[in-house]
């Protein structure tokens, strides 16, 4: 009950419009993902079914770590493509070139803090000024009511802000992403103002 997954229809939400804004709607553009405030494990399990070559998972309880998220990925059978890291996601941030190493920035970054526990701006600036974040990363927030959430993060702009009964979901990402999602929604609205069989003429 100390856990709380993010809800399944927000997760598939997330991750359809990750695929979308990628350019592959079938899966996620292959890369590394960063699970923040993990818990069960289930965003990032996500990631990797999804595509994902690897996953960091950070989760500061040394319990939940023992005996939900570790057993996830053993029963799964992803234990071997993730990294576990004991450590409150503050100290996680403040250490980020230390777990960039040669890879570089996450391709993916997920953040599902317990809503209570955490100053949403002062966590997202933190964020935004580490090394965990390229020019391209796509960044998911999820976030409860009447908290505001700035435009950007950083130099990546906010592709959706989408809202879930009492959860907001908030997705960040390169400026190329966004200009892609703009295109698809012209030219869908375009399909749908074409009629769907057209007179031959004679």
């Amino acid at each position: 009950m100390d856990v709380r997954p993010m809800m399944e229809v927000v997760k598939g939400a997330a991750f359809d419009i990750l695929q979308a804004a990628g350019g592959c709607p079938a899966s996620l553009r292959p890369g590394r993902w960063l699970d923040l405030y993990s818990g069960t494990g289930s965003v990032g399990i996500e990631a990797i079914s999804r595509g994902c070559s690897e996953v960091h998972f950070v989760e500061m309880d040394p319990w939940v770590v023992s005996e939900v998220l570790r057993p996830n990925l053993e029963w799964t059978e992803f234990f071997n493509v993730s990294v576990i890291h004991t450590v409150r996601v503050e100290d996680f941030l403040e250490r980020a070139e230390k777990f960039v190493d040669k890879d570089g920035p996450f391709d993916y970054i997920s953040v599902t803090p317990p809503y209570t526990s955490v100053d949403y701006s002062i966590l997202m600036d933190q964020l935004s000024r580490s090394a965990l974040v390229g020019e391209n990363t796509f960044i998911v927030v999820e976030y409860p009511l009447r908290t505001a959430m700035l435009d950007s993060c950083g130099y990546l702009v906010k592709i959706t802000d989408r809202r879930f009964g009492r959860t907001h979901l908030a997705i960040y990402g390169p400026t190329w992403a966004q200009k892609k999602k703009k295109s698809k929604n012209s030219l869908l609205t375009v399909a749908a103002m074409t009629p769907l069989h057209m007179e031959r003429k004679s």
